[in-house]
């Protein structure tokens, strides 16, 4: 991990640039003190050129890590052509994109938006446009039921159902329509299903509450209930998906094909903010011109870098590398639980690692490891999360654990 001798990018210092925002950045993030100036695959550099291999990955919004050579010439052909028309017309690279992700997914029809917090948006909308629509509920009466613990994104509806108490303080009143259920609770499912039910909105798996994994069966179960009572099933795979678990989907690991799936991180390969909803002609058939929109949804640039990023997909090379080192990954952290780890749950190259609290925080064991020369991101408290881009070697993965052992045993 020793940085080679490179030109700082800046005059100014990682410190001065961190004490540079305080008055004009918004306090609504707390970063590790790291200033990222440049990167490579699973590396990246600060403004000092100190190396650190990232095992963060941009919350899977990297999962072909940095400035993969693919999606970057694909952004690089596309700058020369054309970016933006808006959806007011129509351009050459949206029908392909479209086709090829509705192929990968085996759903029929896609809504491109931007981020992930916009697909969520999106997928609520078209919900209850479908519930009133075609199953018949009465206007204003849809109710969508939700799992405890999740994370959909921080716009206003959003926050309305989360059950994190920092996401939500100070910013109601809050919008009605949902129930909210223990995650991983097939029976309190059931119960809050009825009539008014438009869909069940979960993720295959919790990331931001700490990579929590469901029991086998609950995803089946889910798929079961929802169609058995006649609401949607939507699955926010925009953590989840993409390679990340070792399957395409999360959903996959147990053969389930939800009605509505939500797509956003990856499928801008760490290029463009893109996401989509990806749906059954059935469901997405509902939006009309004029009901819907986004200038940006669909652009040519983002068309562009997310047809790259499904031709990756298209190989399978990324899902087997997510199995395959996935082993290593588990391996690696089983030798460490009782060694400062108190447990552990991962799928794919995607960890939630319990850190025993007489070590210390989940932010401190982060700093620690920041300053050892990687990176990683803390939640809840005493967790850690571990998703690097699926570029990864088992090298740079032996070495990246071996570097979590080392700081926990200070």
């Amino acid at each position: 991990m020793t940085a080679p001798t490179r030109v700082p990018v800046t005059t100014r210092s990682s410190a001065e640039l961190i004490r540079a925002e305080e008055p004009v950045l918004a306090h609504n993030y707390h970063p590790l003190p790291v200033v990222v100036a440049r990167a490579e695959g699973t590396w990246v550099e600060d403004v000092e050129g100190r190396r650190y291999l990232d095992m963060l990955a941009g919350y899977s919004a990297l999962n072909f890590g940095h400035r993969h050579p693919a999606l970057i010439e694909a952004a690089h052909r596309q700058l020369d052509r054309l970016t933006l028309t808006s959806r007011a017309f129509h351009n050459d690279k949206l029908a392909e994109f479209a086709e090829r992700l509705a192929e990968l997914t085996g759903l029929d029809m896609v809504l491109p938006m931007n981020t992930g917090a916009e697909a969520v948006e999106s997928g609520i909308k078209v919900a209850r446009k479908w519930a009133y629509e075609v199953k018949g509920v009465p206007d204003g009466e849809a109710t969508i039921v939700v799992a405890a613990e999740n994370f959909h994104g921080r716009t206003t509806t959003i926050v309305s159902f989360s059950t994190d108490e920092t996401a939500r303080q100070g910013f109601g009143p809050f919008t009605p329509g949902f129930r909210i259920v223990p995650y991983n609770d097939l029976a309190a499912l059931e119960a809050a299903v009825d009539e008014t039910t438009a869909a069940v909105l979960i993720e295959p798996i919790q990331g931001e509450a700490g990579v929590v994994i469901p029991d086998e069966g609950y995803l089946t179960g889910v798929r079961e209930l929802s169609r058995r009572k006649g609401c949607l099933f939507i699955a926010d795979e925009i953590q989840s998906g993409l390679g990340r678990t070792g399957r395409t989907l999360a959903v996959e690991h147990e053969s389930v094909v939800p009605d509505v799936l939500l797509l956003g991180k990856a499928l801008g390969g760490g290029i463009v903010p893109v996401s989509a909803v990806v749906a059954r002609r059935d469901v997405l058939g509902v939006l009309r011109p004029g009901e819907h929109g986004s200038t940006f949804g669909g652009n040519p640039l983002a068309a562009a870098v997310g047809t790259a990023v499904v031709e990756l997909l298209e190989t399978g090379e990324f899902q087997r590398r997510a199995t395959e080192l996935g082993v290593v990954l588990r391996d690696g952290l089983a030798a460490l639980v009782g060694k400062g780890v108190a447990g552990f749950r991962a799928r794919g190259l995607w960890a939630g690692v319990d850190i025993d609290p007489a070590i210390g925080t989940g932010r401190e064991i982060g700093e620690r490891l920041m300053r050892e020369g990687v990176l990683v991101k803390d939640t809840h408290g005493s967790t850690i999360r571990l998703a690097p881009p699926l570029t990864i070697t088992a090298e740079e993965l032996g070495s990246a654990l071996g570097t979590l052992e080392k700081v926990l045993g200070r």
